[in-house]
């Protein structure tokens, strides 16, 4: 099945994900605890609105309009992880002018709790990435960019770990090769490892040493792609491997209406969602826990 035609089939998809639950034995109760996940990607340094005359986008998107999305639902459950997926950088002339100071302040402002590098974040080289960190007030994870021989090693760590009201949640990063995509000067000695190994790695130790009630990847691979044998995508992903719960991906622009649903190698459901581009939308999934499981639901929010 060609992209085009399976990215039109993903639109439809279900949006309701069983973690050991059925829905006819749920029943909410004050003990069932609810955790939200909203997240962005490919933001690419749009602050501003689209103007009123663009012929494809106009009046939307909006880093204000964000703001008070987030804020909205923050107040309705407190609960709430911000991700994003990777490009902060790079579509407007805020980066030219301010090298990516201006994204991350205001991600700071929106209270971002957590963000991948992709690969248009390295184009002031990983260099002019480092300068600006002391104005990102949130962590950056990638499991697959080794950073050891360059200014980001020790900063940009593999996963981290969040606990919401007695839910732990673990996650880990992964990057796109940036060989092709990206000057060799601007990422210097980042060595680029296996996103699927680095993944079943990452996804066992949260799981099962870290015992991680849930586990995200925060992807920039992209969603899928014609030649899948050559180019590893978020549904490769899924599909080759095991105890992740949700994938969260970037680069590919992808507009979903809702999570897509993979299997993975035992047949378990893996969603895997994107939003599109340039902060035109917001992910959101509910993820509802009670003894003896989960279930959630997904969707976009337009801006």
């Amino acid at each position: 099945m060609k992209r085009r035609e399976f990215i039109e089939k993903t639109a439809a998809g279900s949006a309701l994900v069983l973690g050991g639950l059925s829905l006819s034995s749920f029943d909410a109760t004050p003990e069932t605890k609810k955790i939200t996940i909203l997240h962005t990607n490919d933001v690419h340094s749009h602050i501003d609105p689209f103007p009123a005359d663009d012929p494809k986008y106009a009046n939307l998107g909006g880093a204000a309009r964000r703001a008070s999305l987030v804020d909205s639902i923050r107040k309705e459950n407190p609960n709430t992880l911000l991700l994003d997926a990777g490009d902060i950088f790079q579509g407007t002339p805020y980066f030219n002018y301010y090298g990516g100071e201006l994204e991350f302040k205001i991600m700071s402002m929106m209270k971002y709790d957590l963000a991948t590098m992709g690969n248009h974040d390295f184009d002031n080289g990983i260099d002019g990435f480092y300068a600006q960190l002391p104005h990102a007030k949130f962590d950056f994870v990638s499991a697959n960019y080794d950073f050891r021989n360059t200014v980001l090693d020790g900063i940009v760590k593999p996963y981290k770990i969040f606990v919401l009201d007695g839910i732990k949640i673990g996650i880990f990063g992964l990057g796109i090769e940036l060989q092709g995509l990206v000057d060799k000067k601007l990422y210097k000695e980042t060595v680029y490892r296996n996103p699927i190994e680095i993944a079943q790695d990452m996804s066992r130790i949260l799981k099962q040493n870290e015992k991680c009630d849930l586990v995200i990847c925060l992807s920039h691979l992209g969603f899928i792609y014609d030649n899948e044998k050559e180019k590893i995508s978020d549904l490769v992903v899924a599909r080759t491997t095991k105890n992740i719960d949700l994938i969260i991906g970037g680069h590919t622009h992808t507009f979903l209406t809702k999570p897509y649903i993979a299997k993975n190698l035992e047949g378990r459901e893996v969603m895997v969602n994107q939003v599109g581009c340039y902060g035109l939308n917001l992910g959101r999934i509910d993820f509802y826990f009670e003894k003896g499981g989960w279930f959630s639901k997904g969707r976009t929010m337009v801006v």
